[in-house]
Protein backbone atom coordinates (compact mmCIF):
# COMPACT_ATOMS: atom_id res chain seq x y z
CA UNK A 1 0.00 0.00 0.00
CA UNK A 2 1.44 3.60 -1.06
CA UNK A 3 0.79 6.50 1.55
CA UNK A 4 1.55 9.67 0.15
CA UNK A 5 2.38 12.86 1.93
CA UNK A 6 -0.81 14.85 1.61
CA UNK A 7 -0.72 18.75 2.27
CA UNK A 8 -4.59 19.17 1.73
CA UNK A 9 -6.14 22.10 3.43
CA UNK A 10 -9.29 20.08 3.77
CA UNK A 11 -10.39 17.39 3.84
CA UNK A 12 -7.15 16.77 5.52
CA UNK A 13 -4.74 14.03 6.31
CA UNK A 14 -6.01 11.78 8.98
CA UNK A 15 -3.84 10.17 11.46
CA UNK A 16 -2.77 6.25 10.14
CA UNK A 17 -3.97 4.77 13.12
CA UNK A 18 -7.58 6.39 12.98
CA UNK A 19 -7.72 5.01 9.82
CA UNK A 20 -6.87 1.36 10.35
CA UNK A 21 -9.01 1.21 13.21
CA UNK A 22 -11.73 2.55 11.47
CA UNK A 23 -11.21 0.10 8.40
CA UNK A 24 -10.96 -3.04 11.26
CA UNK A 25 -14.28 -2.12 12.64
CA UNK A 26 -16.03 -1.60 9.16
CA UNK A 27 -18.18 -4.47 9.17
CA UNK A 28 -18.56 -4.83 12.70
CA UNK A 29 -18.28 -2.18 15.40
CA UNK A 30 -17.12 -4.08 19.04
CA UNK A 31 -18.98 -7.20 18.26
CA UNK A 32 -22.55 -5.32 17.25
CA UNK A 33 -22.91 -7.04 14.14
CA UNK A 34 -23.03 -3.87 12.75
CA UNK A 35 -21.34 -0.76 10.90
CA UNK A 36 -21.37 2.18 12.42
CA UNK A 37 -22.70 3.57 9.46
CA UNK A 38 -25.49 1.44 10.09
CA UNK A 39 -26.15 2.34 13.90
CA UNK A 40 -29.60 4.13 15.29
CA UNK A 41 -27.81 7.48 16.48
CA UNK A 42 -30.37 6.50 19.26
CA UNK A 43 -29.05 3.15 20.25
CA UNK A 44 -26.72 2.58 23.13
CA UNK A 45 -23.71 1.46 20.59
CA UNK A 46 -23.88 4.46 18.84
CA UNK A 47 -24.87 7.00 22.14
CA UNK A 48 -21.27 5.09 24.18
CA UNK A 49 -19.67 6.28 20.75
CA UNK A 50 -21.01 10.14 21.20
CA UNK A 51 -20.50 10.32 25.35
CA UNK A 52 -16.98 8.75 25.11
CA UNK A 53 -16.41 11.45 22.30
CA UNK A 54 -17.42 14.40 24.23
CA UNK A 55 -15.69 13.24 27.39
CA UNK A 56 -12.18 13.16 25.80
CA UNK A 57 -12.80 16.52 23.88
CA UNK A 58 -13.68 17.80 27.22
CA UNK A 59 -10.38 16.48 28.71
CA UNK A 60 -8.25 17.95 25.85
CA UNK A 61 -9.46 21.06 25.65
CA UNK A 62 -10.29 21.48 29.35
CA UNK A 63 -13.36 22.78 28.74
CA UNK A 64 -14.95 24.09 31.58
CA UNK A 65 -18.54 22.80 33.04
CA UNK A 66 -20.52 25.84 32.43
CA UNK A 67 -19.64 25.17 27.96
CA UNK A 68 -22.00 22.67 25.95
CA UNK A 69 -20.17 20.26 23.31
CA UNK A 70 -22.32 20.50 20.19
CA UNK A 71 -21.71 18.59 17.04
CA UNK A 72 -23.63 20.47 14.34
CA UNK A 73 -24.24 20.16 10.48
CA UNK A 74 -23.05 22.99 7.81
CA UNK A 75 -19.06 23.17 8.78
CA UNK A 76 -17.87 27.10 9.66
CA UNK A 77 -19.47 28.47 6.89
CA UNK A 78 -22.86 27.36 8.47
CA UNK A 79 -22.12 28.04 11.62
CA UNK A 80 -21.39 31.93 9.98
CA UNK A 81 -24.95 32.40 9.93
CA UNK A 82 -25.74 29.91 12.83
CA UNK A 83 -23.82 31.95 15.24
CA UNK A 84 -25.73 35.14 14.73
CA UNK A 85 -29.18 33.65 14.78
CA UNK A 86 -28.23 32.57 18.21
CA UNK A 87 -26.89 36.10 19.37
CA UNK A 88 -27.69 38.95 18.16
CA UNK A 89 -30.87 38.24 20.08
CA UNK A 90 -29.67 38.66 23.17
CA UNK A 91 -29.36 42.71 22.19
CA UNK A 92 -32.94 45.32 20.55
CA UNK A 93 -32.41 44.96 16.88
CA UNK A 94 -30.64 45.59 14.76
CA UNK A 95 -27.75 44.18 16.75
CA UNK A 96 -24.21 44.95 16.06
CA UNK A 97 -21.65 42.72 16.11
CA UNK A 98 -18.11 43.12 15.56
CA UNK A 99 -15.44 41.59 13.04
CA UNK A 100 -11.60 41.63 12.56
CA UNK A 101 -11.35 41.30 9.45
CA UNK A 102 -7.92 39.45 8.91
CA UNK A 103 -8.91 37.26 5.72
CA UNK A 104 -10.73 35.07 3.47
CA UNK A 105 -12.73 33.28 5.70
CA UNK A 106 -13.49 36.00 8.64
CA UNK A 107 -14.70 37.83 5.29
CA UNK A 108 -17.31 34.98 4.38
CA UNK A 109 -18.34 35.69 8.07
CA UNK A 110 -18.64 39.42 7.73
CA UNK A 111 -20.66 38.76 4.69
CA UNK A 112 -23.09 36.05 5.94
CA UNK A 113 -23.43 38.17 9.36
CA UNK A 114 -25.02 41.12 7.13
CA UNK A 115 -27.91 39.14 6.43
CA UNK A 116 -29.15 39.04 10.67
CA UNK A 117 -27.41 41.79 11.97
CA UNK A 118 -25.42 45.26 11.30
CA UNK A 119 -21.77 44.31 10.89
CA UNK A 120 -19.33 46.15 12.04
CA UNK A 121 -15.26 45.78 11.01
CA UNK A 122 -13.46 46.90 13.65
CA UNK A 123 -9.97 46.58 12.52
CA UNK A 124 -8.89 44.80 8.74
CA UNK A 125 -5.53 43.61 7.53
CA UNK A 126 -7.03 43.86 3.65
CA UNK A 127 -4.87 46.77 2.97
CA UNK A 128 -2.04 44.87 3.58
CA UNK A 129 -3.29 42.09 1.92
CA UNK A 130 -4.04 40.02 4.61
CA UNK A 131 -0.15 39.14 5.57
CA UNK A 132 -0.79 40.12 9.68
CA UNK A 133 -3.07 40.40 12.11
CA UNK A 134 -4.34 44.22 12.96
CA UNK A 135 -2.34 45.23 15.95
CA UNK A 136 -4.82 45.06 19.04
CA UNK A 137 -4.51 48.91 19.89
CA UNK A 138 -5.98 49.68 16.19
CA UNK A 139 -9.70 48.15 17.10
CA UNK A 140 -12.22 50.18 16.73
CA UNK A 141 -14.56 47.60 18.95
CA UNK A 142 -18.47 48.54 19.75
CA UNK A 143 -19.91 49.58 22.90
CA UNK A 144 -22.60 47.40 23.35
CA UNK A 145 -21.99 45.03 20.22
CA UNK A 146 -23.78 41.55 20.40
CA UNK A 147 -19.99 39.77 19.83
CA UNK A 148 -16.96 40.03 19.11
CA UNK A 149 -16.23 37.62 15.89
CA UNK A 150 -12.73 36.58 14.70
CA UNK A 151 -11.08 33.82 12.85
CA UNK A 152 -7.89 32.60 14.46
CA UNK A 153 -6.82 30.88 11.74
CA UNK A 154 -7.19 32.15 8.22
CA UNK A 155 -6.73 28.62 5.90
CA UNK A 156 -6.03 30.56 2.63
CA UNK A 157 -4.20 33.25 4.05
CA UNK A 158 -2.04 31.70 6.39
CA UNK A 159 -2.10 34.41 9.82
CA UNK A 160 -3.13 32.87 12.54
CA UNK A 161 -3.82 34.20 16.36
CA UNK A 162 -0.68 34.14 18.45
CA UNK A 163 -2.69 35.61 21.77
CA UNK A 164 -6.62 35.34 22.74
CA UNK A 165 -7.87 39.19 22.45
CA UNK A 166 -9.22 41.10 25.37
CA UNK A 167 -12.49 42.64 24.23
CA UNK A 168 -14.19 42.45 27.07
CA UNK A 169 -13.36 45.95 28.23
CA UNK A 170 -13.95 48.08 25.47
CA UNK A 171 -17.31 46.45 24.66
CA UNK A 172 -19.37 46.44 27.92
CA UNK A 173 -18.58 41.97 28.16
CA UNK A 174 -19.44 41.22 25.01
CA UNK A 175 -18.52 37.40 24.26
CA UNK A 176 -15.88 36.79 22.40
CA UNK A 177 -16.56 34.30 19.04
CA UNK A 178 -13.80 32.32 17.30
CA UNK A 179 -13.40 30.48 13.98
CA UNK A 180 -10.95 27.75 14.70
CA UNK A 181 -11.86 25.20 12.05
CA UNK A 182 -8.06 25.02 10.77
CA UNK A 183 -6.47 24.99 13.94
CA UNK A 184 -8.48 23.61 16.81
CA UNK A 185 -7.17 21.02 19.10
CA UNK A 186 -3.28 21.90 17.72
CA UNK A 187 -2.23 24.66 20.46
CA UNK A 188 -3.18 25.13 23.96
CA UNK A 189 -6.46 27.70 24.86
CA UNK A 190 -8.59 28.90 27.25
CA UNK A 191 -11.34 28.14 26.60
CA UNK A 192 -12.93 30.71 29.54
CA UNK A 193 -11.98 33.32 27.34
CA UNK A 194 -14.28 32.65 24.72
CA UNK A 195 -18.31 32.78 24.51
CA UNK A 196 -18.26 30.91 21.54
CA UNK A 197 -15.76 28.61 19.70
CA UNK A 198 -16.49 26.55 16.25
CA UNK A 199 -14.98 24.59 13.80
CA UNK A 200 -15.51 22.34 10.39
CA UNK A 201 -13.75 19.09 11.71
CA UNK A 202 -11.92 18.56 8.32
CA UNK A 203 -8.62 19.55 9.32
CA UNK A 204 -7.73 18.77 13.20
CA UNK A 205 -10.84 16.53 13.87
CA UNK A 206 -11.90 14.25 11.63
CA UNK A 207 -13.87 13.56 7.93
CA UNK A 208 -16.07 16.49 6.52
CA UNK A 209 -19.57 15.88 7.41
CA UNK A 210 -19.65 17.60 11.20
CA UNK A 211 -18.80 20.95 13.30
CA UNK A 212 -17.86 21.10 16.59
CA UNK A 213 -19.40 23.68 18.70
CA UNK A 214 -18.27 24.46 22.09
CA UNK A 215 -20.63 27.58 23.74
CA UNK A 216 -21.38 28.96 27.18
CA UNK A 217 -24.29 28.18 28.85
CA UNK A 218 -25.55 32.08 29.41
CA UNK A 219 -25.31 32.21 25.29
CA UNK A 220 -27.59 29.35 24.82
CA UNK A 221 -31.45 29.96 24.70
CA UNK A 222 -31.75 33.44 22.69
CA UNK A 223 -32.07 32.41 19.49
CA UNK A 224 -34.23 34.44 16.84
CA UNK A 225 -37.52 32.66 15.78
CA UNK A 226 -36.29 32.79 12.21
CA UNK A 227 -33.26 30.64 13.08
CA UNK A 228 -34.15 26.64 11.97
CA UNK A 229 -35.24 24.45 14.92
CA UNK A 230 -31.74 22.26 13.91
CA UNK A 231 -29.63 24.89 14.57
CA UNK A 232 -30.94 26.63 17.87
CA UNK A 233 -28.39 25.96 20.25
CA UNK A 234 -30.89 25.47 23.00
CA UNK A 235 -32.29 22.90 20.88
CA UNK A 236 -29.55 20.84 20.33
CA UNK A 237 -28.01 21.00 23.73
CA UNK A 238 -31.00 19.33 25.01
CA UNK A 239 -31.14 17.05 23.18
CA UNK A 240 -27.30 16.03 23.32
CA UNK A 241 -26.70 16.86 19.96
CA UNK A 242 -29.54 14.54 18.55
CA UNK A 243 -32.25 16.32 17.83
CA UNK A 244 -32.24 15.32 14.46
CA UNK A 245 -30.25 12.74 13.05
CA UNK A 246 -26.48 13.68 13.32
CA UNK A 247 -23.22 12.79 11.14
CA UNK A 248 -22.95 9.29 13.49
CA UNK A 249 -19.62 7.87 10.99
CA UNK A 250 -17.79 11.39 11.17
CA UNK A 251 -18.68 12.03 15.17
CA UNK A 252 -17.24 8.15 15.40
CA UNK A 253 -14.46 9.42 13.78
CA UNK A 254 -14.01 12.52 15.56
CA UNK A 255 -13.78 10.49 18.40
CA UNK A 256 -11.08 7.75 17.20
CA UNK A 257 -8.87 10.81 16.82
CA UNK A 258 -9.63 12.56 19.75
CA UNK A 259 -8.46 9.50 21.55
CA UNK A 260 -5.12 9.06 19.20
CA UNK A 261 -4.64 12.54 20.21
CA UNK A 262 -4.64 11.60 24.31
CA UNK A 263 -2.34 8.75 23.41
CA UNK A 264 0.08 11.46 21.63
CA UNK A 265 -0.03 13.65 25.11
CA UNK A 266 -2.58 16.07 24.31
CA UNK A 267 -2.62 19.18 22.69
CA UNK A 268 -0.06 20.65 24.78
CA UNK A 269 2.54 17.75 22.99
CA UNK A 270 0.77 18.27 19.62
CA UNK A 271 1.15 21.96 20.00
CA UNK A 272 5.39 21.38 20.80
CA UNK A 273 5.30 18.80 17.88
CA UNK A 274 3.29 21.80 15.35
CA UNK A 275 5.73 24.48 16.90
CA UNK A 276 8.70 22.31 15.71
CA UNK A 277 7.37 21.29 12.17
CA UNK A 278 6.76 24.93 11.33
CA UNK A 279 9.79 26.22 12.29
CA UNK A 280 11.40 23.82 9.85
CA UNK A 281 9.62 24.75 7.12
CA UNK A 282 9.44 28.76 7.61
CA UNK A 283 12.74 28.65 8.71
CA UNK A 284 14.27 26.93 5.05
CA UNK A 285 11.63 29.63 3.17
CA UNK A 286 12.99 32.63 4.82
CA UNK A 287 16.89 31.25 3.97
CA UNK A 288 16.52 31.52 -0.03
CA UNK A 289 15.26 33.91 -2.21
CA UNK A 290 13.58 31.16 -4.64
CA UNK A 291 10.45 30.83 -2.67
CA UNK A 292 9.19 33.58 -0.14
CA UNK A 293 6.31 33.38 2.64
CA UNK A 294 4.62 36.83 3.06
CA UNK A 295 3.13 36.46 6.45
CA UNK A 296 4.32 38.93 8.99
CA UNK A 297 6.73 36.51 11.18
CA UNK A 298 4.21 37.01 14.36
CA UNK A 299 1.53 36.09 12.78
CA UNK A 300 2.54 33.24 11.05
CA UNK A 301 -0.01 30.02 11.12
CA UNK A 302 1.80 26.74 12.37
CA UNK A 303 -0.90 25.15 10.40
CA UNK A 304 -1.30 26.79 6.61
CA UNK A 305 1.97 27.83 5.27
CA UNK A 306 1.59 29.56 1.59
CA UNK A 307 4.64 30.40 -0.61
CA UNK A 308 5.35 31.58 -3.82
CA UNK A 309 8.21 30.61 -6.51
CA UNK A 310 10.29 33.45 -7.27
CA UNK A 311 9.57 32.59 -10.73
CA UNK A 312 6.14 31.46 -10.74
CA UNK A 313 6.04 30.16 -14.70
CA UNK A 314 7.57 27.24 -12.42
CA UNK A 315 4.27 26.82 -10.54
CA UNK A 316 2.87 23.75 -12.87
CA UNK A 317 6.60 22.42 -12.91
CA UNK A 318 6.82 22.63 -9.46
CA UNK A 319 3.37 20.51 -9.15
CA UNK A 320 3.89 17.89 -11.08
CA UNK A 321 7.69 16.76 -9.43
CA UNK A 322 5.82 17.56 -5.91
CA UNK A 323 3.65 14.74 -7.56
CA UNK A 324 6.63 12.47 -8.69
CA UNK A 325 7.42 12.34 -4.94
CA UNK A 326 4.31 11.87 -3.51
CA UNK A 327 4.11 15.06 -1.83
CA UNK A 328 0.31 16.34 -2.90
CA UNK A 329 -1.96 19.00 -2.62
CA UNK A 330 0.22 21.50 -2.62
CA UNK A 331 -1.45 23.95 -5.18
CA UNK A 332 -2.44 27.45 -3.39
CA UNK A 333 -5.95 28.38 -3.11
CA UNK A 334 -7.06 30.04 -6.45
CA UNK A 335 -8.06 33.27 -4.76
CA UNK A 336 -4.29 33.56 -4.30
CA UNK A 337 -2.19 31.66 -6.10
CA UNK A 338 0.77 30.36 -5.25
CA UNK A 339 1.54 26.98 -2.92
CA UNK A 340 0.65 26.15 0.18
CA UNK A 341 1.31 23.20 2.45
CA UNK A 342 -1.09 22.70 5.51
CA UNK A 343 0.25 20.89 7.92
CA UNK A 344 -2.06 19.38 10.60
CA UNK A 345 -1.95 17.26 13.45
CA UNK A 346 -1.62 14.37 11.48
CA UNK A 347 0.75 15.19 9.12
CA UNK A 348 4.20 13.93 10.56
CA UNK A 349 7.63 15.50 10.31
CA UNK A 350 9.00 13.44 8.02
CA UNK A 351 6.67 15.12 5.86
CA UNK A 352 7.73 18.25 6.45
CA UNK A 353 10.83 17.09 5.99
CA UNK A 354 10.00 15.42 2.70
CA UNK A 355 8.95 18.54 1.74
CA UNK A 356 12.41 20.85 2.02
CA UNK A 357 13.78 18.05 0.51
CA UNK A 358 12.14 18.54 -2.55
CA UNK A 359 12.27 22.26 -2.15
CA UNK A 360 15.83 22.09 -1.96
CA UNK A 361 16.23 19.66 -5.03
CA UNK A 362 13.90 21.59 -6.87
CA UNK A 363 15.89 25.37 -6.56
CA UNK A 364 19.06 23.62 -7.22
CA UNK A 365 17.56 22.26 -10.33
CA UNK A 366 15.30 25.95 -11.55
CA UNK A 367 17.60 28.36 -9.06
Amino acid sequence: MTRVYNFSAGPAVLPQEVLRQAADEMLDWHGSGMSVMEMSHRGKEFISIYEAAVKDVRELLAIPHNYQVLFLQGGGIGENAIVPLNLVGRKSQPAVVDFIHTGSWSGKSIKEAKKYCKANVAASSEEKKFTAIPPRDTWKLSKDAAYVHICTNETIDGVEFQYTPDVAADTGNAPLVADMSSHILSRAIDVAKYGVIFGGAQKNIGPAGVTLVIVRDDLIGHALPICPSAFDWKMVADNSSMYNTPPTYAIYIAGLVFQWLKKQGGVEAMEQRNIAKAALLYDYLDSTGFYRNNVARDSRSRMNVPFYLSDESLNDTFLAGAKERQLLQLKGHKSVGGMRASIYNAMPVEGVQALIGYLKDFEKKYG
